[in-house]
């Protein structure tokens, strides 16, 4: 009876120690993929706005906050895709399209909305937002470039709060998505990267958003020309 007894609290708890441990594992992977993405925009923001190619691992893992294992693991399909060349003291950007293609194809948009609704009006959503928010999608190619490539009714926007209080929850289709604001995000300013813009833009499913990935794309090629 006492084996019994033993055999099944051994059997119990290596069961919960296999549940715990793929769960932390999953955890982890998350948090990994989402610092990989913090990798991305800080590399592509390196050579789209401020014309440099060339870094150091160290420098990265110093910027971001992150550790250099999770920046060595962000950079090992960039090299497998020979996007990327490690040198002994540095890394260098060969092909900087070729990763903000990457980061796209990963880039998991609906994952990070933590609110939405109908609001009347997209200027009125703009000018209504808190000082504390960063401008993604469309409006960031606005902000960041006086021009628009087409007209849109949507605003997405990155915040800590849902900002329920100053947009109500209304029925009809959601116009106004409230993405979760990570950590790293304002380093950039008011408005989402030129990179992060594009692979946002990238993931949303309307037809003027292929108007502005074409647009900025044009102002990518231009750069990397």
């Amino acid at each position: 009876m006492r084996s019994n007894i033993r055999y099944f609290y051994s059997f119990f708890f290596f069961r919960l120690s296999k549940n715990v441990e793929s769960f932390i594992n999953k955890l982890n992977l998350s948090s990994n993929m989402k610092k990989k993405e913090f990798v991305y925009r800080h590399i592509l923001y390196m050579v789209l706005e401020q014309g440099e190619q060339v870094a150091t691992q160290q420098e990265l893992s110093k910027i971001l906050g992150i550790s250099l294992s999770t920046v060595n693991y962000a950079l090992k399909p960039l090299v497998r895709m020979g996007t990327v060349k490690i040198n002994p003291m540095n890394f260098r950007v060969i092909d900087a399209k070729k990763i903000l293609l990457y980061w796209a194809s990963i880039r998991n948009v609906p994952k990070d909305i933590i609110y939405s609704t109908k609001v009347d009006g997209v200027i009125e959503i703009e000018k209504s937002m808190p000082d504390d928010i960063v401008y993604g999608a469309y409006s960031a190619y606005k902000f960041n470039f006086k021009d628009v490539p087409a007209d849109y009714s949507e605003v997405y926007v990155y915040s800590l709060k849902k900002l329920e209080d100053r947009f109500p929850k209304k029925p009809g289709p959601a116009n106004l998505f409230v993405l979760e604001k990570d950590p790293l995000i304002e380093k950039y300013g008011r408005t989402t990267t030129m990179a992060q813009t594009y692979v946002d833009l990238w993931n949303i499913n309307t037809w003027y958003a292929g108007e502005f990935i074409k647009a900025l794309e044009g102002r990518v090629d231009a750069v990397l020309e």
